[in-house]
């Protein structure tokens, strides 16, 4: 691995969907990127309608993307300046090792 990359992964409202993926696509990303269903669960009941707080989660979509070191800013700047507000949740972990098999 030449340089050093991150693995991004937003945890985004349903009604965000193809707006984030709207935005993920007007960037430059070698590897592109991944989304897929996923359930969150959280002790907060902010925002959650009564189905959701009655079975403890609520329905969001997920998604993965490597991100070089010198894109990482610039990722996060235009999430923020795009979705401010929106309760997408997100986290970065620096990526040991990656490739194809």
């Amino acid at each position: 691995m030449n340089s050093k990359e991150y693995l991004v992964t937003l945890n985004v409202p349903l009604s965000l969907e193809e707006a984030v993926v709207d935005s993920l696509l007007t960037l430059e990303s070698e590897h592109g990127f991944s989304s897929f269903p996923v359930n969150s669960h959280d002790h907060k009941n902010e925002g959650l309608s009564l189905a959701e707080q009655v079975t403890g989660r609520q329905k969001k979509v997920r998604f993965q993307m490597y991100v070089p070191e010198d894109g990482l800013a610039q990722l996060l700047a235009q999430l923020r300046a795009e979705f401010s507000g929106s309760g997408i949740k997100y986290w970065v972990l620096p990526v040991i090792e990656n490739g194809v098999i």
